[in-house]
């Protein structure tokens, strides 16, 4: 790293004051430092920003069984990663270093070991164009090989970089986000670009089928094996052999189902119900649930080690609040082919557009779809108006300026963090992250902000 493209530093620690300074002295030695109270703060900046150094306390909200060392070498190796705890043991010691932790220190640490240390960690560890990362204008060209997924904001770009690296290999995928953010999407888009995309994606809806019968549609059975199997029956896996499994809501497999599952991952074999040989396939596995998986293996609910053998590779999807710039692109890729070619709407109305950029999304884009496709049905000219739309859409009193009662100071207050918010966004061309960067807050709260003020960042970008 160069003066003028200083080393990234994560922070993560629950103590405020260690944090705090930690933070100043490692800035005054000429690196950029990001400072994040807990575990659950530091995945999330680890996932929609670029590092070249992780600080990490052990004990602290979201590390107490050391999940974001085990997260961090999962799928950020390249990332060299530093502990440091004022309540060592033995067995931490020995699990950080199995894991290749750079370093494991012991506080209160001396300024010069803690910067001879992050020296240390840093001099062997490739730079970003080593590693091949795209810049925002070559993300840009390159999302026009997935015409499937909409998007041009900074998380969709950097999701069009992942899908690219990973679609050409075998590694197993966990896709993660709120329902109707697009998982199985993505799944696909990652399918189509595979070298298996010649042969079936199978996809295995968890929540559709019963438990009684999920053994026998995955892995199919023998005639007179139960009740009602009058023949042979070929399973779900073995109709995706060379190609892609896909199981959507993956958290609501049966528990007694995640064993067997775990070995069809491991060894890529299954005995089918009521048969004594085993079938050999050779299938890759994306999966894909709304569910906070890791809090679900804490809670005992889901197999720890299928968890990892199946999430090698997490995406996490934004939802669609946390993307506005891609609202009105998405709306108006719906609005051309919901029509089936034979357009009859041709434009939404100002006031409608204006609606979808502050409204709050709940349901993602596939309320967004559905909201477009009902106001298609509905639209009495080329142009969709304000009363096409669901009622739920409807602006609310909240949505609302505030009334002219209101006291000055607090109008005064809002001008001015909305005059600072657009000061942001301007000196950063609209990006989201590295205003929020600047501000000390998270990525999730200056959208927060953004919303708050009816503010587009994508009317900043250059």
């Amino acid at each position: 790293m160069t003066e003028t493209n200083p080393a990234r530093i994560l922070i993560a620690d629950d103590e405020p004051l260690y944090l705090r300074t930690t933070g100043e002295l490692l800035r005054k030695a000429g690196y950029e430092c990001v400072c994040v109270p807990d575990a659950h703060a530091a995945l999330e900046e680890l996932s929609t920003q670029p590092f070249d150094l992780v600080l990490s306390d052990l004990n602290m909200p979201g590390n107490l069984q050391l999940e974001l060392l085990h997260d961090e070498r999962r799928k950020w190796p390249h990332i060299p990663l530093i502990v440091i705890t004022g309540v060592p043991s033995i067995p931490t010691a020995i699990e950080s270093i199995r894991l290749g932790i750079a370093d494991y220190l012991l506080k209160p640490v001396k300024y010069d070991d803690l910067l001879a240390s992050v020296r240390r960690a840093l001099l062997h560890r490739p730079s970003r164009q080593e590693l091949g990362e795209r810049s925002d204008d070559e993300r840009r060209v390159l999302a026009q090989q997935f015409p499937e997924i909409i998007g041009a904001s900074p998380a969709m770009l950097e999701l069009f970089d992942v899908v690219d690296r990973i679609a050409g290999t075998d590694t197993n995928i966990l896709i993660t986000g709120e329902s109707g953010t697009g998982k199985e999407v993505v799944a696909r888009a990652i399918h189509a670009h595979s070298q298996r995309r010649d042969h079936a994606m199978q996809v295995i809806d968890c929540t559709a089928i019963p438990e009684t019968l999920f053994e026998s549609m995955l892995f199919g059975h023998a005639r007179g094996s139960f009740t009602g199997a009058v023949k042979d029956q070929e399973g779900l896996l073995k109709k995706c052999d060379r190609g892609t499994a896909f199981f959507d809501e993956i958290g609501e497999l049966p528990a007694m189902l995640q064993a067997k599952l775990l070995r069809v991952v491991q060894e890529q074999t299954f005995t089918p119900v009521g048969m004594n040989e085993s079938i050999q396939i050779d299938t890759r596995f994306i999966c894909a649930t709304n569910r906070d998986l890791q809090m679900e293996v804490n809670a005992g609910r889901f197999r720890r080690d299928l968890f990892y053998r199946l999430g090698v590779i997490h995406i996490e999807l934004p939802p669609l609040r946390e993307r506005s710039e891609d609202v009105i692109l998405l709306a108006q890729h719906f609005l051309q082919t919901l029509q089936r070619g034979q357009p009859r709407v041709e434009r939404f109305a100002d006031d409608v557009l204006n609606r979808f950029r502050t409204y709050h999304w709940p349901g993602n884009i596939r309320e967004l779809r559905n909201a477009i496709e009902r106001a298609i049905a509905l639209a009495r000219t080329s142009q969709i108006e304000m009363e096409d739309l669901p009622a739920s859409m409807a602006p609310s009193a909240q949505d609302r300026p505030p009334a002219a009662a209101s006291s000055s100071r607090d109008q005064a207050l809002d001008e001015a963090e909305r005059a600072y918010l657009t000061s942001l966004l301007r000196d950063h061309n609209g990006n989201v992250s590295h205003a929020a960067q600047q501000a000390g807050m998270s990525r999730q709260g200056m959208h927060k902000l953004l919303k708050k003020h009816g503010i587009a960042a994508v009317d900043f970008r250059a």
